[in-house]
């Protein structure tokens, strides 16, 4: 068995299913303008494999500005009982890209360069749907950039990011195919699914009891959980996310790249996949210096992204290491290796460290205000 994963013994796991979504289609992406492609896909109501897996919509298109929802899940849920920032990834990647999209001519690729975000509010079970609103802040030759707000039903900020996107040179294409694309768009219509999506159906996997915090350091906690002596967390049943090895701050994770992890590119794993991996690295790693007793919440990420990575169900390795832990915060980064080894992508992340919060996380965090002389001195 897989270190931190369920017992092969039962169902299929999702990440093992027929996958469910829609790619873009070439003739559309030669005759339409970025807006025009997005409008499409809004009027179709279809979406990728990412959207059947998590419930991420696309909801509102404007020149310059998209809309994107998600469901906050207890599939999402780590072992602590929240849904990490790192995992935010996979809602703001979309309309961060997406809102530079609306200024593309046709034929126009672009990729995402890195992604950068600030947590300002913890998301707990039951928070209902989370909304992601991108705006294009500049679209140039070479370069796009845009902002991204989260906010949950009330309202209220839950995340601020941003990306730089690189504008890749336009694809030339006949005119005949154009035109063919023009007179004929591609019109496919939702299958009668034989089950609930994903996101849907009845969760498994389990949040850990506050006394398994308070007895274990979280080293001890994150070894239970790789050996199997504790179970694994709703979010490893979901996307096989879990850890494989791990040390005083240092740990190492694997994810599969399943097709269910892919946007409108095919044969691309979803950025905002990537970015949950590689801050998860980053966040279990600083879980490893915590004594019983103490939680941590993050306080940012930024992820740089370096090459694509295929859907071919091998697994990504993220590698995280702390590169220092004082008496308030911590800073970590990872590195994301496909399975041939080739990096995909390094992050850095920081942390608040919290002594005496519960890490079983049942309502909203606070995160205090630093004064930044109170960390000079490394912890003892």
């Amino acid at each position: 068995m897989k270190p931190g994963l369920p017992d092969p013994s039962a169902q299929t796991p999702i990440w093992e299913e027929p996958v469910r979504g829609f790619y873009t289609d070439p003739g559309q992406f030669v005759a339409l303008s970025g807006l025009d492609l997005l409008h499409a896909m809004l009027d179709g109501g279809l979406g990728p494999p990412i959207r059947y897996l998590s419930g991420l919509e696309l909801t509102c298109v404007e020149p310059g500005a998209v809309t994107f929802t998600m469901p906050v899940t207890d599939w999402l849920l780590f072992p602590q009982g929240v849904i990490s920032g790192a995992t935010l990834g996979i809602l703001v990647d979309a309309p961060l890209g997406c809102a530079v999209q609306t200024a593309l001519p046709p034929a126009t690729p672009f990729t995402t360069a890195e992604i950068s975000l600030r947590f300002l509010r913890t998301v707990v079970p039951r928070s209902g749907t989370l909304t992601a609103r991108g705006r294009l802040i500049h679209a140039g030759k070479s370069t796009g950039v845009s902002l991204v707000e989260v906010t949950d039903p009330a309202g209220r900020l839950v995340a601020v990011t941003s990306t730089r996107c690189a504008i890749l040179p336009r694809v030339e294409a006949p005119w005949e195919v154009i035109e063919q694309a023009l007179k004929h768009p591609r019109r496919v219509r939702e299958p009668d699914w034989p089950s609930p999506h994903p996101y849907q159906r009845p969760v498994t996997g389990e949040v850990l009891p506050q006394e398994i915090w308070d007895g274990t350091d979280g080293l001890g906690v994150l070894q239970s959980l790789i050996a199997g002596d504790l179970p694994a967390p709703p979010l490893a049943h979901f996307c096989g996310i879990a850890p494989v090895q791990a040390e005083a701050g240092a740990t190492t994770w694997t994810m599969p790249t399943s097709e269910w992890l892919c946007a409108p590119v095919q044969g691309r794993v979803y950025g905002g996949a990537i970015a949950m991996l590689a801050g998860t690295a980053i966040d279990g790693t600083v879980q490893t210096t915590l004594p019983a007793g103490t939680a941590f919440g993050p306080v940012d990420l930024k992820v740089y992204f370096l090459r694509p990575v295929s859907p071919d169900g091998r697994d990504l390795v993220a590698r995280g290491t702390v590169i220092h832990r004082g008496r308030t915060m911590a800073i970590g980064t990872s590195e994301v290796f496909d399975a041939d080894g080739k990096k995909v992508a390094v992050a850095t992340g920081s942390a608040v460290i919290l002594p005496g919060r519960p890490a079983t996380v049942t309502t909203e965090l606070a995160l205090p205000q630093l004064d930044e002389s109170e960390d000079d001195q490394e912890r003892p």
